[in-house]
């Protein structure tokens, strides 16, 4: 069963390991919206969006509804905005870590060179 769940938890981080993924859900923050709305916020080709979107249904990240002609998508579980929240926290942190050690050698380098 463990090993069962791990898999599963692989292909969710999988399903988020795409640039293009991140920035849809990023735009789902805001409520639900049609592939027409990507379209424009994202710059990308419908077909591109619409199999980035495909991913993420697969793996039950987002859901989809017709309303006419269009269908709007919004994220099923809202706690992975939580998800994208943490992992932008501890990546802003490893930035301002770099950082520091970068300015703290190129101290050192003009130390040295003076």
């Amino acid at each position: 069963m463990a090993e069962r769940l791990y898999s599963l938890k692989a292909e969710f981080f999988k399903a988020l390991a795409h640039p293009t993924r991140v920035r849809i859900l990023e735009q789902l923050r805001q409520g639900e919206k049609c592939v027409c709305e990507f379209i424009e916020d994202l710059e990308l080709e419908q077909p591109n969006i619409s199999q980035h979107l495909a991913v993420l249904r697969k793996e039950d990240i987002v859901v989809s509804r017709k309303e006419g002609l269009k269908v709007l998508y919004r994220v099923k579980h809202p706690e992975i905005f939580q998800v994208l929240d943490l992992v932008g926290g501890i990546l802003t942190q490893e930035i301002a870590t770099t950082m520091a050690e970068l300015q703290g050698l190129q101290g050192k380098v003009e130390s040295k060179g003076s």
